[in-house]
């Protein structure tokens, strides 16, 4: 994997992606909730949010129960597709030249999906956004000529 990836904006300056050094490991830890919480800072989640399984089992994924705010989610942890990670990154702007670094600060391989009124399903947006990086990957995956050969015309 690269260090640094180049991205560029439409103003002409440049985003630059920073996934060197050490991060922090949230595999596990990482959770989407069906809800927006207006708040952004520091916040004790693992003393008030804890996940417990609940013995079912759908689609292939072990159903988890949890409460937020005194309602209960039912959700289940998946993995992110092979070759891929998720990243928690922060931006860090450059005064000199109008550019923007992204620094990561944790790397992650699992994410819990959780529904409010609802069993979580494969069909669920969460999970189908997660489907297309393989989707992708066989779209774009370039085709030998052995396996134009072999196809039917």
């Amino acid at each position: 994997m690269e260090d640094r990836v180049m991205t560029s904006s439409s103003n002409r300056s440049g985003s630059l992606m920073n996934l060197g050094g050490e991060v922090a490991d949230l595999t596990g830890e990482v959770h989407h909730l069906p809800c927006c919480i207006k708040f952004s800072g520091p916040s004790d989640i693992s003393h008030y949010f804890k996940p417990k399984p609940t013995g079912i089992v759908i689609e292939g994924m072990a159903v988890e129960k949890a409460y937020f705010r005194g309602r209960e989610l039912l959700g289940a942890t998946t993995p992110i597709p092979h070759g891929y990670s998720g990243f928690v990154v922060a931006s860090e702007k450059d005064a000199k030249d109008d550019s923007c670094t992204w620094k990561a600060r944790a790397k992650f391989t699992t994410a819990a999906f959780w529904n409010h009124d609802s069993l979580p399903s494969q069909n669920d947006t969460s999970f189908r956004s997660l489907h297309w990086l393989t989707v992708s990957d066989a779209l774009h995956k370039p085709v030998t000529a052995e396996e134009l050969a072999a196809a039917p015309v």
